[in-house]
């Protein structure tokens, strides 16, 4: 079985994130979404992609338990302040005001896609494997 690449499977995540606001229900006049239910799935699943592309890059899932947010801000100082900036930006968005919150503005909600996007390309550029554009 052909292993698959991390960045192209993190970029698959922001597609079914996108799939899935849809169902949040819109309401153009209030500029919000209205089911809070379907925030909350996108946002986990930006953030997840980010991870899958985060792990290919900083290689830290080493050792006993799960990885902090801080173990990964701490790996991408050391490897890219670019990167870094963008996980500070888009755990907030994503994770915790997405993800837990299921904060229902479309300007957070679009930011968090905007950061999903970004910390992805970055670590394509840093990834060691085959290039994605």
């Amino acid at each position: 079985m052909e292993k698959k690449n991390p960045i192209e499977e993190a970029r698959r995540y922001v597609a079914n994130a996108e799939a899935i606001i849809e169902n949040a229900c819109y309401d153009p006049e209030l500029k919000i979404y209205t089911d809070g239910k379907y925030i909350k799935i996108a946002g986990n699943t930006l953030w997840n992609g980010c991870l899958v592309a985060l792990d290919a890059v900083l290689n830290i899932r080493k050792g006993k338990g799960r990885p902090s947010i801080d173990k990964y801000k701490a790996a991408a100082g050391e490897r890219d302040k670019k990167l870094l900036a963008a996980i500070v930006a888009g755990y907030n968005t994503m994770h915790l005001y997405m993800g837990y919150d299921g904060a229902k503005g479309k300007k957070l909600c679009d930011e968090g896609f905007e950061y999903a996007n970004a910390i992805i390309d970055r670590c394509a550029l840093l990834y060691p494997g085959k290039k994605c554009a």
